[in-house]
């Protein structure tokens, strides 16, 4: 995020201000932590609270939730992100002579991997 104009993000605050932006949705501090397998919430909070004095999120109650959602100024950041990664990635993927499906398909079973190896990790964690 450094080299779209917002240095000195962890990378907890990176996830969490994409998982903020994803389908232009307000979402809650549990939703957040669900998502993104995180344990201990004092660490989405305090990253909510840096994202939040840094302008890139704003919060708001409905009913007993506290609500998360993308500034302006933090759509202006993530849009330049995204441009630089389609600029600097995507352009590269494209190189490699796979297709946009064959990718697609890599980065499911890639995904697939990592939730067995979360699985494992847990169920290591019980014995």
């Amino acid at each position: 995020m450094a080299a779209a104009g917002v240095p000195s993000l962890s990378p907890v605050e990176i996830l969490i201000i994409h998982s903020v932006r994803h389908r232009g949705r307000p979402k809650t501090l549990s939703d957040l932590c669900l998502v993104l397998d995180i344990e201990d919430t004092h660490v989405a909070n305090y990253a909510v609270k840096k994202l939040e004095a840094a302008g890139l999120v704003k919060t708001g109650k409905t009913g007993k939730e506290k609500m998360i959602q993308v500034t302006d100024k933090g759509l202006e950041a993530l849009t330049r992100y995204f441009e630089i990664r389609e600029r600097l990635l995507v352009e590269a993927t494209k190189v490699s002579g796979l297709s946009q499906s064959d990718l697609s398909d890599i980065a499911s079973h890639l995904r697939a991997l990592s939730g067995y190896y979360e699985q494992a990790a847990r169920s290591a964690a019980t014995l």
